[in-house]
């Protein structure tokens, strides 16, 4: 059986070198960070990660390096979204193939997609491989916007899908999807600001790129809420809050490359057209995090 997932689940960026080549160390550097401060999965290669801005040779990289890294000490979730069926289906059996414990997709096409093609698009990927999936929802990106009953049909109707990545911002959606299937349904929040209501909404875990730059401090508030430390758990997300809305300010890739260049981790810039913070914002965002450190 494949390891259960839930609680922190850390995205890590893909680091680039000067010649924009992948940064290996320093993914390796960043992934030590995370499991060492006690995130409970890593999940590479999702829009953090910049999945899209990648070839395929690079993504295959990103893959093995990050599994490899990880090797087994926490479970690792892997995004493989594509433009096509084929090329996610081909990025699912590579993860399956490097020992990932489940992979997650978007429903990503440059055409609009019909129901009908998104649960063809979904249970072809299922279909394919032995692990688990985590059908992940974020219109913002995508365009396409999965309703519950969408996503809740998916997981009942087909086998493998077992999971579901919430991130349209709506803390409704979650209450639903736990209404809907009676709380057996593990979803995940992925809009870094309703963290607090989310894990009230009844979420198994918060899928973040936040345990970047504050890894200790969003551990620590997952244990407070889990151990039923209401105040404590309060006192932390207040201390997250400003941070949180910091980073989904502008596309993740370039605020958390840029956090991690302030704490001395050189990620190198976001992949055009995405550019870095300018310096106002990225001495803003350096003060937040050493509040969420040392507040």
């Amino acid at each position: 059986m494949p390891e259960a997932i839930s609680g922190i689940v850390a995205y890590p960026v893909t680091p680039f070198a000067d010649d924009d080549t992948i940064a290996v160390e320093t993914l390796h550097a960043i992934i030590d960070r995370i499991i060492d401060d006690g995130v409970d999965a890593v999940a590479p290669l999702g829009s953090t990660g910049e999945s899209a801005y990648l070839s395929e040779d690079e993504w295959d990289t990103v893959a093995a390096e990050s599994i490899g890294r990880t090797a087994g000490r926490v479970p690792t979730v892997v995004g493989v979204s594509a433009l096509t069926t084929n090329a996610t289906v081909r990025r699912a059996k590579m993860a399956e193939q490097l020992g990932a414990t489940a992979v997650m997709a978007l429903p990503t096409s440059y055409w609009r997609l019909t129901e009908d093609e998104v649960r063809h698009h979904f249970t072809a990927l299922a279909e394919a491989i032995d692990i688990p999936v985590m059908a992940y929802n974020n219109p913002a990106t995508t365009g396409i916007d999965m309703s519950p009953e969408f996503l809740f049909e998916l997981v009942r109707d087909v086998d493998n899908i077992t999971m579901v990545k919430e991130s349209s911002g709506d803390i409704d959606r979650m209450h639903r999807l736990r209404e809907l299937s009676g709380g057996a349904l593990p979803f995940f929040n992925g809009s870094n600001p309703l963290a607090q209501e989310a894990f009230a909404a009844g979420a198994a875990g918060w899928c973040t790129a936040a345990a970047c730059l504050v890894p200790a401090t969003v551990v620590a508030f997952h244990r407070a809420v889990t151990d039923g430390h209401r105040e404590h758990a309060q006192q932390l997300f207040d201390q997250l809050r400003p941070f949180l809305d910091m980073i989904v300010s502008r596309a993740l890739p370039t605020t958390i490359k840029s956090g991690l260049h302030s704490l001395g981790f050189d990620a190198g810039a976001p992949r055009q057209p995405l550019l870095p913070l300018g310096d106002t914002e990225t001495v803003r965002l350096h003060d937040l995090i050493t509040a969420c450190a040392t507040g």
